[in-house]
């Protein structure tokens, strides 16, 4: 394994996203394979495959884009005759390879991290690194902090029922909304099912 702190940066946030190391060089049809890095995805990403390629650096000629376009598309070829369903992202590390590496893009997804990005201390910039791996990260969508505004999102809309509706159907209406938008949709057509049956009742 290469010691580029671009690479082990890369490698520890793909790490911390899901993705196991593969040991390099790997065997694949009966060929082996010779990357900086290669990762394989868990649980959902199972059948990410992702390549590391170091291009400052130049070992395994990652620093010759038609060497790394020939490797990928004999990879590409040998995953093809296994019939593998395994989506293959490059990810290239460094400086911006000479040759035709667009080529790339034609037998897999390529993605270009070109710097370590770090903040005003000298440490590691992880939100600007996800940036360009944010394809291969999972999505986060973060809680909004209570604020003087009112709190967050899901605050602010049960208190606005409260205004209209009682507990019990802000409860429904707010348990459905953990299961999708079609629960909630079945879950206030029963509440109206059952209010316009108790309509009839008294009537």
């Amino acid at each position: 394994m290469t010691s580029s702190p671009l690479i082990a940066a890369i490698r520890q946030r793909l790490n911390e996203a899901g993705y196991d190391d593969l040991p390099t060089p790997f065997r694949m049809a009966g060929v082996e394979f010779q990357f900086t890095g290669a990762l394989r995805g868990r649980h959902g990403r199972a059948l990410d495959l992702v390549l590391l390629v170091d291009t400052t650096a130049g070992s395994f000629g990652d620093s010759d884009g038609a060497r790394v376009r020939a490797r990928v598309q004999a990879l590409s070829r040998a995953l093809d005759v296994t019939a593998s369903r395994y989506v293959l992202t490059v990810v290239l590390a460094g400086a911006t390879l000479p040759g035709d590496v667009e080529a790339l893009a034609d037998t897999a997804r390529v993605l270009h991290v070109d710097t370590l990005p770090v903040d005003q201390a000298g440490s590691p910039d992880v939100n600007r690194l996800e940036d360009s791996l944010r394809v291969l990260l999972p999505l986060s969508i973060p809680q909004p902090a209570a604020d003087e505004q009112g709190g967050t999102a899901q605050d602010q809309l049960e208190k606005a029922l409260k205004n209209v509706v009682d507990g019990a159907t802000i409860k429904i209406i707010l348990d459905a909304a953990e299961r999708g938008d079609e629960a909630v949709t079945e879950a206030i057509a029963s509440l109206i099912d059952a209010a316009l049956v108790k309509k009839e009742e008294k009537a």
